[in-house]
């Protein structure tokens, strides 16, 4: 597959993921389905704060505030005339307005629209006017009730219509509790809030957007976490379809569950420990603490009580890398579900007594869904079951399972091709202490080892370590017949694993344990039988692919240096260990561990191994003495 096709599929499985994340994303029911009065006692569960809203005034509160700002206002008069003695008139209807409202200033416009402002005991009425100067004035001021409309709607529109801010998870009131009114005002304004949120979803894709961006920016640090410190993860098409499924699966349950459900407590139920175990079982502790992190973010942004589902399930995830570096046996996931469920109980009993102040709060449903959820914890042995089926991933415990030498594959092995059985063992310890010391797969490359060769099994009498000195077949076929035998053991053996149904992880190490190496021995003789020839190396070549990790590589090695301390003329530590560096360096030059991420250092202590273990192996026995007669 090319790179550019790999690449579109990774990237559509996260934009996938990013969809049915948004697609699937809870929509909350405007309806806040309580009934409550102040005096009585509240007859429901705890309610918190699903998110930060105001505390609205009530009606009374804000109708009274608004009059007092009307009454603050400055009504504008404007005047049609000037009157002798600068004397302004208006009309009674007005100057009793004026005093009903208690004004007690005016601003008055003239012609030139300069507004002055005057006390309202200065202005006169008509009747006011006549008893002070003897003369009948009639009013030369008038309301500007187009100004005065808007001013008096700006000092309504002053008001502000809230008091107080309740803030995201913040405790309102629990089963028992008596209904004050600042509590029931609290209450009142959380239902208007659900309205007028469920109103802003339905009008606006601006929330929305807001969700998606948030989403997209949680799976893109998920991305670049395997990018930067997975890079091997990063580009396999296998692991992100992985992952992303794994997310998938526990993002739909979640919010399927927001959705429908009035109780978000049922979320106690759904096993969010296995996202971090079956990431551990087929990857690492680091990356599952990742996984699990970015999944429980992602659902954190619908679930009502982020900050507790937060800690809750990172906690949870710390416990089960913790117990569950390696699960070699299946009590170990038991013990991991144990301690997740102990986790699950003290977590929520702990968080109870501080939001409550009491015990009385506990509810014995919550304890029954923690236990339900330890035993689908327990389950998680037939999740990985499946999940090693759909994505060909190996786990220890299948590895453990593969390497038991009483299998009806490995009996005949050991029956049919005993040499080369027995063969296969001195290769899978010498590559056990090799990836030891170097810190890989132990367990993985003693399984490979221990299958590298069964392709020998079509044809074992073709292979010296199976004649016992008798007759050699191959001696009676051409160098280049002799060679495409030897070389069919590879093909002979992924045929065979294929057969058995051995995982996609073991069929690798037959493929690449002589990588693309030449079948020297013919080849060899080939060149010496025709001098001055050119012989095509690719007929005395194995089809590859060569190795591109560091286990398939210590297996290379292994196998070589093996076969070849059986014709060793003295087992010296000087002989081995020349030996040994020849070996490795020969298939070094031929380029055999380009694609592999060996370091030098790790090359040097895989050939100290080698070396230690090849002359503990053979070392001098001394003679026992006969009796003397």
């Amino acid at each position: 597959m090319s790179r550019s096709v790999r690449i579109i599929i990774i990237l559509s499985a996260y934009i996938g993921l990013a969809v049915l994340t948004v697609y699937l994303f809870p929509r909350y029911n405007a309806a806040f389905n309580y009934h409550f009065e102040v005096g009585k006692p509240w007859g429901y569960d705890l309610v918190t704060a699903e998110f930060d809203f105001p505390i609205y005034k009530t009606e009374a509160e804000v109708f009274e505030e608004q009059e007092e700002a009307v009454r603050n206002v400055t009504p504008c008069f404007i005047r049609t005339r000037e009157l002798p003695n600068g004397i302004f008139v208006v009309s009674l209807s007005d100057h009793d307005w004026l005093l009903n409202k208690g004004y007690k200033r005016v601003s008055v416009r003239g012609d030139k629209h300069l507004a002055t402002t005057l006390p309202v005991s200065e202005l006169l009425t008509p009747k006011s006017a006549y008893e002070c100067f003897g003369e009948q004035y009639e009013p030369n001021m008038v309301a500007d009730s187009l100004t005065n409309a808007n001013l008096y709607k700006n000092a309504r529109e002053s008001v502000s219509l809230t008091f107080g801010l309740v803030q995201s998870g913040e405790r309102i009131i629990d089963r028992g509790e008596i209904v004050t009114a600042e509590t029931f005002q609290i209450l009142t304004s959380l239902a208007r809030a659900y309205s007028e949120k469920n109103i802003t979803r339905q009008q606006t894709m601006y929330v929305q957007i807001g969700y998606l961006v948030l989403i997209l920016l949680l799976i893109a640090m998920f991305a670049l976490f395997l990018a930067i410190i997975r890079p091997n993860l990063f580009g396999q098409i296998r692991a992100t379809l992985f992952f992303c499924l794994l997310m998938a699966l526990f993002v739909t349950t979640s919010f399927l569950i927001l959705r429908f459900s009035q109780d978000d407590t049922l979320l106690y139920i759904v096993p969010y420990a296995w996202l971090s175990i079956l990431t551990c079982v087929f990857y690492d502790s680091r990356t599952a603490f990742i996984l699990h992190g970015i999944t429980v973010l992602l659902i954190s942004l619908a679930t009502p009580a982020p900050f507790i589902f937060l800690f809750t399930q990172l906690v949870v995830s710390l416990v089960v890398i913790y117990s569950l570096r390696k699960m070699t046996q299946r009590a170990h996931l038991a013990h991991t579900a144990v301690l997740t469920g102990v986790a699950y109980a003290l977590i929520y009993t702990a968080l109870t007594l501080t939001t409550t102040g009491t015990y009385i709060h506990l509810q014995p449903r919550i304890y029954m869904f923690i236990l339900a959820n330890t035993v689908l914890i327990i389950c998680a042995y037939g999740v990985i079951y499946v999940f090693e089926r759909l994505f060909g991933l190996v786990s220890d415990v299948t590895l453990i399972e593969l390497t038991n030498v009483n299998s009806d594959l490995m009996h005949r092995f050991a029956e049919e091709a005993p040499g080369t059985f027995q063969h296969t063992l001195q290769v899978s310890n010498l590559a056990s202490e090799a990836a030891k010391k170097i810190d890989a797969n132990v367990l993985l490359v003693r399984t490979g080892a221990l299958y590298h060769d069964i392709g020998k099994l079509a044809a074992p009498q073709n292979f010296t370590e199976n004649q016992q000195g008798g007759d050699n077949p191959l001696s009676r076929m051409t160098n280049e017949e002799a060679a495409r035998t030897v070389i069919s053991h590879v093909t002979n053996g992924l045929s065979l694993a294929a057969k058995n149904r051995l995982p996609q992880v073991i069929s690798s190490f037959i493929a690449t344990h002589h990588g693309t190496s030449l079948v020297r021995y013919f080849y060899n003789s080939e060149v010496n039988a025709h001098p001055g020839e050119k012989i095509d190396e690719k007929l005395y070549r194995y089809p590859g692919p060569k190795p591109n990790t560091k286990e398939a590589a210590i297996l290379m090695m292994a196998d070589a240096v093996e076969a070849r301390s059986r014709s060793l003329q003295e087992y010296t530590e000087e002989s081995i260990a020349t030996m040994v560096n020849q070996m490795i360096d020969a298939q070094i030059q031929d380029g055999q561990f380009a694609e592999t991420p060996l370091s030098f250092s790790d090359v040097e202590a895989i050939r100290e191994v080698f070396t230690t273990k090849l002359v503990a192996i053979h070392h001098q026995r001394i003679a026992y003495p006969t009796i003397q007669k």
